[in-house]
């Protein structure tokens, strides 16, 4: 019966007829495109091209209706009525496009968009204009009911992609080296925080402790954090590290098979400060959203993320700076001349410098260190951001929240941000994962665990060393082509944040 009533024609536009004689609409507006941006923009999205428009500051979803009102009228009594009106009948049209909208949302209408392309829609309607790609890639991985990290075991060959420590032992088993001689550069304190951020399946840590378990002292000196978001994979940590809990304990904290304590948290402000840290960051930095810019005739303009008149998302151009724009400014003071003459597209992570330096400040303030490994580039990163689904690249706007999204790591904005808020830290490297474990002596692990294995161990531990210090397909690969080894060596970079007091970090030296 209210479905009725509201969707009736008559009184609606009896209303908007009275109204349009009062009342001015604003124009629809919306950002648009760069003609530049085709070659650019994956495939599958829509872009406008009148990009060297004038543009308004505001954007405006739908036309909406004002009333003006001439207040000097409210004194004289006989013009009271008119105004009255104005305002019922004002208040009669918004109350029935609330309701017309709330039925929408509640419409048992089957509808092919999951739960997370409807709350982005939603998201970017109510607010009038598109939503910059940062937002856009935060709300695709965490999302609280649909992110891709939330509900689900996303690592492995039943998963979307493979990580370093789920490819082989000997990388965990090498980050324990790092972290003991760190430990050792600090004077083998009795506590320390060793913290990890994202850690996946817990592969890493277990390897970690499973090779430091012969070094009592560390191991009784260590207390494990775990920065983590996702419910799903708390779980799996859990099982991995073979954690028991005591009887009435917060879920939160438990002891690992080595009798460690272990604690988890959502964010590493709230992980406990006052002792030195070690923390751990691998493949973390690139899963942090970035904002995207490109260059226009107008000047660097923000990508945005908007619905197109098909109902499709689309990539748009800012039609005014955005707040990001004073990341963008602060990235190019730390680039050289060079580098900016070529530049058509940057990506600057907001989240990656304000991290490092929270990082930062903790280990000036707390000494210790920190080891970031991801893939990414020793210079300002221009157009990285990519979505894998299963092992396979697809469009970034192909059913968020499916694929994975990753951009690459800008080392230098991590180095610059770590060394500009504390003079007591300095940043090495970065240097290729290849050397990073060479130097740590991956090699004499690998022909250690060479001498006890059956063929087929062995066939997996050469495979696996090559996965982590080779460049390109493995050279002594004999079976199906599709399934060639491609070395990780040298596309990951590894990057060591420390007190300046410990002096230089193995293998940084």
């Amino acid at each position: 019966m209210l479905r009725r009533f509201i969707t009736q024609p008559s009184f609606a536009q009896r209303c908007r007829c009275l109204l349009s004689r009062q009342a001015s609409g604003d124009s629809f507006r919306q950002c648009s495109s760069s003609s530049t941006a085709s070659s650019q923009v994956p495939v599958g999205t829509s872009v406008d091209p009148t990009a060297d428009a004038h543009f308004p500051d505001d954007y405006a979803s739908q036309p909406s209706a004002t009333i003006s009102v001439d207040r000097s009228g409210l004194n004289n009594p006989p013009g009271s009525t008119s105004v009255y009106l104005f305002i019922f009948i004002r208040i009669s049209v918004e109350m029935c496009l609330n309701l017309l909208v709330v039925v929408a949302e509640h419409s048992h209408e089957p509808s092919e968009d999951s739960e997370l392309v409807k709350h982005l829609k939603s998201i970017i309607k109510f607010r009038g204009g598109p939503i910059s790609v940062a937002e856009y890639m935060e709300e695709v991985l965490i999302n609280p009911k649909a992110g891709f990290y939330i509900n689900r075991d996303i690592f492995g060959a039943e998963g979307d992609f493979i990580t370093s420590p789920e490819v082989s032992q000997m990388f965990g088993e090498m980050v324990g080296v790092w972290a003991m001689c760190l430990w050792e550069q600090m004077g083998q304190p009795n506590r320390v925080n060793l913290v990890e951020l994202g850690p996946g399946r817990g592969t890493l840590m277990a390897d970690l402790l499973r090779g430091a378990s012969k070094f009592e002292n560390f191991i009784q000196s260590i207390n494990i954090h775990m920065v983590e978001v996702s419910p799903a994979l708390k779980k799996i940590q859990k099982t991995t590290l073979k954690c028991n809990h005591e009887d009435g304990a917060d879920e939160n904290t438990a002891t690992t098979f080595t009798g460690t304590p272990i604690s988890w948290y959502s964010t590493l402000e709230e992980v406990p400060i006052g002792v030195p840290a070690i923390i751990i960051a691998h493949e973390f930095f690139d899963a942090l959203p970035v904002y995207q810019f490109q260059k226009a005739s107008r000047g660097w303009c923000e990508k945005m993320i908007d619905v197109g008149e098909d109902s499709k998302f689309r990539i748009v151009l800012s039609p005014q700076p955005t707040p990001a724009t004073l990341y963008l400014l602060k990235r190019f003071k730390w680039a050289r001349t060079e580098e900016l003459t070529k530049l058509e597209h940057v990506e600057v992570c907001p989240r990656a410098m304000d991290l490092t330096q929270t990082i930062a400040k903790r280990i000036s303030s707390d000494g210790g260190g920190a080891l970031i490994i991801d893939y990414g580039l020793d210079a300002i990163v221009s157009d990285s951001l990519q979505a894998i689904r299963k092992h396979k690249f697809v469009n970034i706007l192909d059913d968020p929240g499916s694929a994975d999204l990753s951009a690459y790591v800008d080392f230098p904005a991590i180095k610059n941000s770590a060394e500009e808020v504390s003079e007591d830290v300095c940043a090495y490297g970065p240097i290729t994962q290849s050397q990073f474990l060479g130097n740590l002596g991956i090699n004499f692990r690998v022909e250690a665990l060479l001498q006890n294995c059956t063929d087929e161990q062995a066939e997996s531990l050469r495979t696996g060393y090559w996965r982590l210090v080779g460049d390109g397909d493995a050279p002594f690969w004999e079976g199906p082509n599709e399934q060639t080894p491609i070395g990780m060596g040298t596309r990951y970079l590894a990057m060591a944040i420390v007190n300046k007091k410990q002096g230089a970090p193995v293998p940084f030296l």
